[in-house]
């Protein structure tokens, strides 16, 4: 049976007893039911490490437990790839940002594009970056990733374009060249450039291809939005990365 996995924004050190966060103790004790003297393991997404830990109290007052051990470094990923996603509605970049964890991407920027229809204010914004984190952070605890993902700040896609660092792929299904087509990235890595609902317009893809960004199609078929990253992410690790 696999062990429950959980995130801690803390230091860990083999040998400590850490008084688990509110959240974290009540999935242990009133989800999973967990009880004195059962195993967890714990990572903090910055060291790279996992830390297992076994279980010394279990209460309504605090749940506490005992790290045992640490593993090694989580491995540099074989290809780096980061995403830079027009902002859509709700569920839809939930699971554009969760997937896209589980499938390695190691960079996420979210953009406010011409058809983006998500409106922010500054305070919205700073719920949605917690939102997002979390789902980011969720991914990492069910796929067990040992590093989690920078999410950046939102950005208008101008201001982004501006500052790009090069071997951007943007999805548009006039493209001619298809991702097969791509010379092999390697150490540079690759950053995907996807649209929000409805896509980019024909002002953003002139200005994506301005900029020095590539077009590529993912075949003969309009994606939604949130498919659109995870096909892309799943056939550059085919192509390229971990899936080789």
């Amino acid at each position: 049976m696999r062990l429950p996995r959980s995130w801690l924004d803390r230091d860990l050190t083999v040998g400590d007893e850490v008084s688990l966060p509110p959240a974290v103790a009540h999935h242990v004790r009133q989800v999973l039911r967990m009880q004195p003297a059962q195993e967890i393991i714990l990572f903090n997404g910055r060291d790279g490490r996992d830390y297992p830990a076994t279980l010394l109290q279990v209460g309504k007052k605090a749940v506490v437990a005992h790290i045992i051990s640490s593993t090694a470094v989580e491995p540099p990923a074989k290809l780096a790839i980061r995403l830079a996603l027009g902002i859509s509605r709700g569920e839809r970049m939930d699971l554009a940002l969760q997937k896209s964890v589980e499938l390695g991407v190691q960079q996420i920027t979210p953009l406010f594009t011409q058809r983006t229809q998500v409106k922010l204010s500054i305070s919205r914004q700073k719920k949605r970056m917690q939102h997002w984190q979390g789902v980011i952070t969720s991914a990492c605890e069910q796929s067990g990733r040992r590093l989690i993902p920078e999410l950046h700040p939102p950005q208008s896609l101008d201001q982004w374009l501006q500052k790009n660092n090069g071997n951007v792929l943007f999805m548009d299904p006039e493209a001619e060249a298809s991702l097969a087509d791509m010379d092999n990235p390697e150490a540079s890595g690759l950053c995907f450039l996807v649209g929000p609902e409805g896509g980019f317009s024909a002002e953003e893809r002139k200005a994506a291809t301005h900029a020095g960004c590539t077009a590529v199609r993912l075949g003969p078929r309009i994606l939604r939005t949130e498919t659109a990253p995870i096909a892309a992410i799943a056939a550059a690790q085919t192509l390229w990365g971990d899936f080789r």
